[in-house]
């Protein structure tokens, strides 16, 4: 028997609960693991709403956590009893103990501790593809981030700076700014109040980004749109603010042959061999210190009803981990 935060019905953080469920032995191919630390996320709140169905309920919802190896099943060789490893994306994370594929775990180095792990794998693996995979960033491109102080947005502008490019971090208020600023945004754009394209094409000379990370959605679609380049990139990643609905093929032709892709972690990460990509890249950023996980919040796991309201009403910065 093990604690595990649980929804029995879609809706807001009052549908969170906090039950008492089985933990088997591990079967062929798994491993049973003892959390240490559950990293907090914002599909996590599309799971519990239902925007991201996630089949039929109760479900255990999460999909990043770190913890210690208890047990194995049959033709488990990606792990042992013992190691310290960390997962994403894997739903059922907010647990304190649980089954999971053997095959979705790695291993974490000494120098990464539990907390960082937790809180680094999807956010940084996200990452990770959008700099690498979905547009490769080059040295001196303008590329713009929009929520730079948030989560994913904190790893996109060190990794970008790291990588040498221009980085425009759009943000909420001056006290984002400054945290945008340490992170390695050359500039950034305060949207709620500045014209976000004209400050683009001002830091650029006339010629607009490259690219727009946009987690946001809806709130900054058209913002994003009007930032880019000709032949720009549209990487709609996340909808905070709400889904973009349609893609209209003539807003992409009329500013100059936009390029727009919805991309997400999970075919990313469908085979082991593209996980451990992704996953090495992100351990030697974090590794080498050219990316910092700031973990600015902690919650007991049993208080996820107030971490999903604090997110959803952006009272938090950086990452956040849920403790079991």
């Amino acid at each position: 028997m093990t604690k595990a935060i649980r929804i029995h019905k879609s809706g807001g953080p009052e549908e969170l609960s906090w039950d008492t469920v089985d933990v088997s032995d591990p079967g062929p191919g798994e491993a049973r693991i003892r959390q240490t630390a559950v990293g907090l996320n914002y599909i996590d709140v599309y799971h519990r709403t239902g925007l991201y169905p996630i089949g039929t309920l109760p479900q255990i919802i999460g999909t990043e956590a770190a913890g210690i190896v208890e047990a194995i099943g049959k033709d488990v060789s990606e792990i042992t009893v013992g190691d310290r490893v960390a997962y994403s994306p894997v739903l059922g994370a907010y647990a304190e103990t649980r089954l999971i594929n053997s095959a979705k775990l790695i291993k974490m180095p000494e120098n990464i501790d539990d907390q960082t792990a937790a809180a680094m794998m999807l956010k940084g693996m996200t990452a990770a593809y959008l700099l690498h995979r979905t547009y490769p960033v080059k040295a001196g491109e303008p590329i713009l981030i929009m929520a730079a102080a948030g989560g994913v947005g904190q790893i996109l502008s060190q990794w970008a700076n790291h990588l040498g490019a221009v980085v425009i971090g759009c943000v909420g208020s001056e006290e984002k700014a400054e945290i945008a600023q340490s992170c390695g945004c050359h500039h950034t754009i305060l949207y709620n109040a500045e014209d976000v394209p004209a400050r683009v094409k001002e830091i650029t000379g006339g010629e607009g980004a490259a690219v727009s990370y946009d987690g946001v959605g809806l709130a900054t679609y058209m913002a994003s749109l009007d930032s880019l380049r000709p032949f720009g990139y549209m990487v709609s990643f996340g909808n905070a603010s709400g889904s973009i609905i349609t893609v209209e093929s003539n807003d992409l032709a009329s500013r100059g042959g936009l390029f727009y892709t919805r991309p997400s972690l999970m075919p990313h990460t469908a085979t082991r061999l593209m996980l451990e990509d992704l996953a090495s890249s992100l351990i030697e950023a974090v590794g080498n210190g050219h990316v910092k996980i700031s973990i600015n919040q902690t919650y007991a796991l049993s208080e996820a009803k107030r971490a999903h309201h604090d997110l959803e009403t952006r009272k938090t910065t950086g990452s956040s981990v849920l403790i079991p």
